[in-house]
């Protein structure tokens, strides 16, 4: 059952041996012998992605169904015991070079017997993945409010906006979300949620003016490089931000006038009665280290939705 479901998950049966650590030809004998014990053709096998046929697609809901529950019955035994097992993370791009590096140095060391994986995925990818059971649980920006997905706040994280050497604006020791509109932002491409929370914030459109430069770039790295260079604006997130050097945190970086915009933080996952010992460990190691990093939030700030198109401060 688990090679087939690798096949519906990576529509290829060269990808669903590798993931599955078999030959090709073992998985397909495989495969072979479960169609002919249900009598049922799981996959059309005449096409490229290789796709489930209306009876499989029933059949491998059912596999997932079961599987489900059987490792539900063992974990429940082990969520007794220290936290242990493999366990599958994903991380939103814009957080991973960020928050990976705080907590994982220590949750590995505190919980020794945990496998970890982690990989970087969009929200969307996020959420799928977590239906599917293919992900334990994921470090996004919420609120999501996505049905069937459990959210836990874990941190708020300010944005200040990042200017090039010598913008006018720098004179300032704040400014305000429509003046950082009036510039050529630089932000990360479509299907990242920080774009968006980004544009809708400085209540600036994707279709930005005319110009003869139009760069997205999901590196933070190199939209600073960028900035550094004369080009554009930017808005940098604070675990970002706390990444500059002195001088170029004093004279490039600025606060926005008004309202805090803020970025909040959450562990999500789809199903917090599995794996409840590991992932309320990895909430609590965040949380912690977010805390120390983020300081208090500020008394006037406003939350900024993810998905949002309108966002007001």
């Amino acid at each position: 059952m688990r090679y087939a479901l690798a096949v519906l998950e990576t529509q290829n049966f060269r990808s669903a041996a590798t993931r599955s650590n078999v030959s090709q030809s073992g998985l397909s004998m495989q495969l072979h012998k479960l169609e002919a014990l249900l009598d049922t053709v799981l996959f059309d096998r005449s096409r490229q992605p290789v796709l489930p046929t209306p009876e499989g697609t029933r059949v491998l809901d059912q596999m997932r169904t079961i599987l489900r529950e059987t490792e539900r019955l063992g974990r429940i035994v082990a969520d007794d015991s220290d936290p242990s097992g493999a366990f599958r993370l994903g991380v939103i791009p814009s957080l991973s070079s960020s928050v990976v590096p705080l907590f994982l140095p220590r949750f590995m060391a505190k919980f020794p017997k945990v496998q970890l994986s982690i990989e970087e995925l969009k929200t969307e990818e996020m959420i799928e993945r977590l239906r599917s059971d293919t992900l334990e649980a994921g470090i996004a920006a919420i609120p999501l409010e996505r049905p069937g997905v459990i959210e836990m706040s874990i941190g708020l994280e300010a944005m200040f906006a990042y200017l090039p050497p010598g913008d006018p604006l720098l004179k300032k020791a704040k400014i305000q979300q429509e003046e950082l509109a009036k510039r050529e932002l630089f932000v990360m491409p479509e299907g990242h949620c920080f774009r968006t929370q980004v544009l809708s914030y400085c209540k600036a459109s994707s279709e930005q003016k005319k110009s003869r430069l139009h760069f997205e770039s999901g590196n933070f790295e190199t939209l600073i490089e960028l900035i550094d260079r004369g080009l554009g604006a930017t808005v940098l997130p604070a675990l970002v931000a706390r990444s500059l050097d002195d001088e170029r945190r004093e004279a490039q970086l600025r606060a926005f006038s008004g309202p805090t915009p803020l970025r909040e933080i959450g562990l999500i996952t789809g199903r917090l009665d599995l794996r409840r010992n590991v992932t309320e460990a990895l909430a609590a190691l965040l949380k912690q280290e977010l805390s120390e990093l983020l300081g208090s939030t500020p008394k006037r700030s406003v939350v900024l939705d993810p998905f949002s198109k309108d966002a007001s401060a």
